[in-house]
């Protein structure tokens, strides 16, 4: 993406300068983005090059809410029409209370350059590495089709209000994955691998013909794997899954938008203890390089970790800052839009199950009998009556403190409060963050990560 949004500054400042005439306070975010999307599978190529997307939303306080009108660009023209737009709406509203919360005050820029742009390689590149992708997976015996996908993205932001917080983000992110699909005697069965993390073709440097000819042994593997066991017993999940459970079955409980909805059943349990000492969840938009991580959220906040439990206790929620200001707390970097033309939301980043100090053998002994849950699929959640359900692609049954059978798809279900207090140990493993996509609203998707170590429970098990 070619240098220039940095080069609007001006034009911003001036237009908020005309707004703080009319409203206590103004803020804007101007974006600039671009990328591309290649999908091969074993009958055809689908490439999707993203516009280059560039304007700015600016939000005001207008006495007892907030007014927000959009540039759909960034020259002075249409910088001009959004502000007169929101200088009508300010006229006629009406006085009263100043914004809630506090306003940022940040100034800082964070320029992550990939290592070795995704953009310069150019769409025949692209289409090249899928393909040879599908070529390691097809090779394995019995895979009979395969999907591969290349996706990249580069984005701006440029946040600045009438506080005095100026915040400069440039990110870059790229993800990699691989669907071998096995077939034999009129059965079929897939795996499926991904990578993703922020920076270039670097990142896909783990995603090489040896993780893609394992992905594809394990489908052919599932095709002669035993029926996973059912009913209610002792569960492990991997660090995949257990991470997908900290952001679908707890994390987006923990999004103060919803407590001031009444629509979590986390809510009166926030301050009491909900699992073993040994548990702690965060959300942390700082790690380096995280699919989820943030320079900065869409409010002018620094990304950070924000404890949600901290052993074993419920500590924290998720916050704007208007719900911090309901709260009495502060906002914790999580107020995120989709793009300029999406509504801000309180929003997860890198939701993480942290490590303690079992390893998985000690784990398996604990269990004694039960399953591993492995290769996490999908997650739903229910923030209103707390329960979930989680699916993974296979697991590995657990018989007298041993991993025994390779099993197939399975799901889990039952009550999130039930599943945090019958935790009975958490792993010691180094933190991987599988990389996501969140919605919320009518859509509205964001990069999230989610990641963690091995987890003991107990849970609902049956094929899925």
């Amino acid at each position: 993406m070619s240098a220039g949004l940095r080069d609007h500054e001006a034009d911003l400042q001036r237009a908020l300068r005309r707004l703080e005439r009319a409203t206590p306070f103004a803020e804007v975010m101007a974006e600039r983005s671009l990328g591309e999307s290649v999908q091969s599978d074993s009958k055809s190529l689908t490439v999707h090059k993203s516009p280059r997307v560039a304007g700015a939303i600016f939000r005001a306080w207008a006495g007892n809410q907030w007014a927000e009108a959009a540039a759909s660009g960034l020259d002075s023209a249409s910088i001009a029409a959004a502000v007169d737009g929101l200088e009508t709406r300010l006229a006629s509203a009406t006085r009263g209370s100043p914004p809630p919360g506090e306003s940022s005050t940040t100034v800082g820029a964070v320029e992550a350059a990939p290592a070795r742009p995704l953009r310069d390689w150019g769409t025949e590149r692209c289409v090249e590495w899928t393909k040879e992708v599908m070529r390691w997976a097809m090779a394995v015996p019995d895979v009979r089709f395969c999907q591969s996908a290349l996706i990249w993205s580069e984005d701006e932001r440029h946040y600045l209000n009438t506080a005095g917080s100026n915040c400069f983000q440039r990110s870059s992110r790229a993800y990699g994955v691989v669907v071998p699909v096995a077939a034999e005697n009129g059965k079929s069965e897939f795996n499926a691998e991904s990578v993703g993390s922020q920076g270039g073709a670097e990142a896909l440097n783990g995603f090489d013909e040896s993780l893609v000819t394992r992905t594809a042994e394990l489908a052919r593997q599932l095709l002669r794997a035993g029926k996973p066991p059912s009913g209610r017993m002792n569960v492990i999940l991997d660090p995949g899954t257990s991470g997908t459970f900290a952001h679908e079955s707890f994390g987006h409980g923990t999004e103060a938008d919803q407590f001031l909805r009444d629509r979590t059943y986390l809510k009166p349990l926030l301050g009491q203890v909900v699992g073993p000492e040994s548990l702690t969840i965060v959300d942390d938009g700082s790690v380096p390089g995280g699919w989820g991580s943030i320079a900065f959220d869409d409010e002018g906040h620094p990304g950070h970790r924000t404890l949600l439990i901290d052993h074993g206790r419920f500590v924290g929620a998720l916050h704007d800052r208007e719900t911090a200001a309901a709260f009495g707390t502060k906002p914790t970097a999580n107020t995120r839009r989709s793009d300029f033309l999406s509504r801000a939301f309180v929003r997860m980043t890198n939701t993480i199950v942290e490590a303690s100090d079992w390893n998985l053998d000690e784990l398996v002994t604990e269990a004694g009998d039960g399953v591993i849950l492995e290769r996490w699929q999908s997650g739903m959640e229910d923030p209103l009556g707390g329960r979930m359900q989680l699916k993974v692609r296979l697991g590995h049954r657990i018989e007298h403190g041993k991993i025994t059978d390779l099993v197939g798809p399975m799901a889990l279900s039952g009550s999130v409060v039930e599943f945090l207090r019958d935790i009975r140990g958490v792993g010691n493993d180094r933190l991987e963050l599988s990389p996501g996509m969140c919605g919320k609203g009518h859509g509205d998707y964001l990069p999230v990560g989610g990641g963690g170590a091995y987890l003991l429970s107990r849970a609902v098990v049956g094929a899925s």
